[in-house]
Parts: structure tokens; C-alpha cells; sequence
């Protein structure tokens, strides 16, 4: 009788997993360290991803003639605006429009602004502003460029302060301070 037993629990245990097999696999997170729930949403661009990052614009504001605290207002506008903006996007508008607008007045940091709430991108936006092809993708080439060059130039200035103070603090070799 005990093998009938064991036989009967075999067999419900194997029809058990069988059906178990077949449901949809859920994750569960650990209970223990279970964490506030936040929107996992993917970044929509790749500069989508340096956005989720708070960086000072002080790289940048200088070559815009700007203050870092003009273009974070001016951004913090610009994203109640249009919650889909990116840093990125609104760093390449400003200098985009800094470097084209002269040659062609319709090239605003708005205008460009306004395309990508309109759902373009920059480059068609360049494009619906008077621009070529070509000439739209050599402006945002050298708008991505510069934006980077002005950030590492940021980086590098606290650097060098630091080590500028490091050398002041450390005594001098003549024993004289």
C-alpha cells in the first residue's frame, strides 16, 4: 500500500509541475528588499541617458555667453514645455542657434525647440528652417562637439583648481611658506 502512496504522490506532484511549466513566467522581487516603485521606462535617445544625471551647464553657458543658472532656467522652461526634451537636445538648440543664427535669422533656439515638441528631430527641423541636408548634419556634428569640448573643459577647470591649492598648501622645499 505504501508503494500505491508513493506512486499517487509521484504522479501529482509530476501533473503539479507540468502545469506550473506552462504558466506564464512572472518575476517576483525578493521581499525583503522590496523598493519604491518608479516607472522603468528606457531613455528614448542616448542623451536621454547624461539627462538622468544632473550636470551643471557651466561648460557650455560660457561659450553661449550665458550663466549656468540662465541655461538651467532656461532648460527647466524649455522641459515644462516639452517633458520629452533632453538635455542634450536643448544643449545642441542653443548652440545650434548660436552658431547658425547669424546666418540665417529664422534658426532660433525657440524654432528649433519648437520642431522637437512638434515630434521632428533636429536635423529635420534644420532642414524645415532653410538648411540642407549636408549642412544640417555639419552643424549638429560641430554642435555635438562643442558641447563635449565644453564639457571636458569644465571638468578639467575644478581639476586644476584642485591642484593648484594642493601645491599652495604643501610647504615649500626652502622651508619658507
Amino acid at each position: 500500500m505504501s508503494n500505491a502512496l508513493r506512486i499517487a504522490s509521484l504522479l501529482a506532484l509530476g501533473v503539479t509541475v507540468s502545469a506550473v511549466a506552462q504558466q506564464p513566467v512572472r518575476a517576483q522581487a525578493p521581499t525583503s528588499q522590496v523598493k519604491p516603485a518608479a516607472p522603468a521606462k528606457k531613455p528614448e535617445t542616448r542623451s536621454a541617458e547624461s539627462a538622468e544625471h544632473p550636470k551643471s551647464f557651466s561648460g557650455i553657458a560660457k561659450k553661449l555667453n550665458m550663466t549656468p543658472e540662465q541655461l538651467q532656467a532656461a532648460y527647466d522652461a524649455a522641459k515644462a514645455a516639452n517633458s520629452k526634451l533632453t538635455r542634450g537636445q536643448f544643449i545642441a538648440a542653443n548652440v545650434l542657434a548660436h552658431n547658425l543664427g547669424e546666418k540665417n535669422p529664422a534658426i532660433t533656439t525657440q524654432a528649433i525647440l519648437d520642431g522637437l515638441k512638434s515630434g521632428k528631430s533636429i536635423g529635420q527641423t534644420l532642414h524645415s528652417l532653410g538648411l540642407g541636408d549636408k549642412e544640417a548634419n555639419e552643424a549638429e556634428r560641430a554642435a555635438d562637439k562643442e558641447a563635449k569640448e565644453a564639457d571636458k573643459a569644465a571638468d578639467k577647470a575644478p581639476k586644476t583648481q584642485e591642484k593648484k591649492s594642493d601645491r599652495q598648501a604643501q610647504p615649500k622645499p626652502d622651508g619658507s611658506e
